[in-house]
């Protein structure tokens, strides 16, 4: 209970909450439209989905203070991988939120003249640099898990324990691949965050690459992958121990 009073009374909560509403009319409706579904119900998707969004955008407003100052934090990590790639990602997610908040303000209609496909497609692109790298970040942070893993004297009982691999001279042993796979399963069995980390970013990237046109989907793809991600969001908000730290 007391995780979801903190989850409820974050604004960031009801926008994750409002986004999965908005990506789920979008897989519903898509099935319904392949399913040979009602056009008035998919009608009425479809403009469900238009106000959820336009409702994201709101509370997305001012969110690029809040960026940078979380790059403004980064800048002072030890790690140079680190502290580039988290630095760029809020700054590109600072200028994403400031495209959004323009976009918000035209279909308002408090200045018509904004161009809605230009600042679309700006948008997107700050949005799809900022998953790229958080992303990249994600593949350094196994990386390092990885060689810190195979640097450790008992990484082979500690394999075999938790992967059922057995010692050295067996037939995994033999196979450097197999080892590799059940090497990243027991780094993501003990590091719930990254792994949610790198699914929830993996998932968004559709996202910008369809709308964006560099690689075209469908509305029920886009959708499942904004529901997966949104979810998963939910949970970091609700557990805040499966967020992705720094």
């Amino acid at each position: 209970m007391d995780s979801w009073v903190r989850f409820s009374g974050q604004s960031q909560a009801k926008e994750r909450v409002i986004r999965a509403a908005q990506y789920a009319c979008t897989l519903i409706g898509y099935t319904l439209q392949k399913n040979g579904g009602s056009a008035e119900l998919i009608s009425g998707l479809k403009q469900l989905e238009s106000h959820l969004s336009l409702g994201r955008k709101l509370f997305r407003l001012g969110n690029s203070v809040e960026a940078l100052e979380s790059a403004k934090r980064a800048i002072h990590l030890s790690d140079l991988v680190l502290r580039f790639c988290i630095t760029v990602s809020h700054l590109n997610r600072a200028m994403y939120f400031a495209c959004d908040n323009i976009l918000w303000v035209g279909k308002c209609g408090l200045s018509p003249k904004v161009d809605q496909n230009k600042w679309s497609e700006r948008s997107f692109r700050y949005y799809l640099f900022s998953l790229l790298m958080n992303l990249t970040r994600d593949l350094y942070e196994i990386k390092l898990l990885m060689e810190a893993e195979t640097s450790g004297k008992h990484l082979s009982d500690k394999l075999s324990e938790d992967n059922g691999v057995v010692s050295r001279g067996s037939s995994s042993s033999r196979h450097p691949i197999a080892l590799q796979i059940r090497l990243l399963i027991h780094i993501f069995r003990n590091n719930p965050p990254l792994l949610l980390d790198l699914l929830k970013n993996s998932c968004d990237l559709f996202i910008p690459l369809d709308k964006l046109g560099l690689y075209k989907t469908n509305p029920g793809f886009v959708g499942l992958c904004g529901l997966t991600s949104s979810i998963l969001s939910i949970l970091t908000l609700l557990h805040p121990w499966l967020k992705l730290k720094p």
